[in-house]
C-alpha cells in the first residue's frame, strides 16, 4: 500500500511539473506564456526558440510579441510511399517550405533577410506514421524576431 501512495505522489509530481513547464495558449490557440511545446503540437503562427539537438521532442514556445528565434508559417503532410533516401526528406521539406515562403513573408526568398528552418519526420518517426513538415522562418543574422513575420516584407 505504501508503494501505491509513493507511485501516486510521483505521478502527481510529474503531471504538476509538466503543467508548470508547458506553454499556455489562449482560446484562439496562440501561445500567451512561454514554456515547452510538444513538437507534434507546433502550429502555424507559433513562435519558438532554438534548441541544440537534432532530434527534438519539444520546443521552447514563446509568445510572438516577445523576442523569439523562429516562427512557424506553414505545415503540410508528405505523401510518399516510403521514406526518401539520403537527404531526400530535407530536400522535400526545404523546397516545399520555399514555395510557401513568399506568400507568407511578402518578399521573395533570395532578397529576404529571413531564412527557412524545417521540422520534418525522421526515419523512425516516419515508421510511426509521422508525415508532417512544419516550416519556420528565422533571421539569417540570428537577431531575435519580435512580432509575426507574416506580410513583414523582410
Amino acid at each position: 500500500m505504501k508503494q501505491a501512495g509513493l507511485y501516486a505522489i510521483i505521478i502527481l509530481g510529474f503531471l504538476g511539473f509538466k503543467v508548470m513547464t508547458d506553454a499556455d495558449r489562449d482560446e484562439s490557440g496562440a501561445i500567451v506564456d512561454a514554456g515547452n511545446v510538444d513538437v507534434f503540437q507546433i502550429a502555424v503562427g507559433d513562435c519558438f526558440d532554438n534548441v541544440t539537438t537534432e532530434e527534438i521532442s519539444s520546443l521552447p514556445g514563446v509568445p510572438c510579441s516577445e523576442p523569439h528565434d523562429n516562427e512557424a508559417y506553414a505545415s503540410f503532410d508528405v505523401s510518399l510511399p516510403g521514406y526518401p533516401e539520403g537527404d531526400g526528406m530535407y530536400e522535400i521539406a526545404f523546397e516545399s517550405c520555399l514555395d510557401r515562403f513568399e506568400p507568407f513573408v511578402g518578399r521573395d526568398y533570395q532578397s529576404s533577410s529571413l531564412d527557412i528552418f524545417a521540422l520534418y519526420p525522421t526515419r523512425e518517426g516516419w515508421a510511426q506514421n509521422d508525415r508532417e513538415v512544419v516550416c519556420a522562418v528565422f533571421d539569417m543574422e540570428e537577431t531575435k524576431l519580435v512580432g509575426s513575420m507574416q506580410a513583414s516584407g523582410l
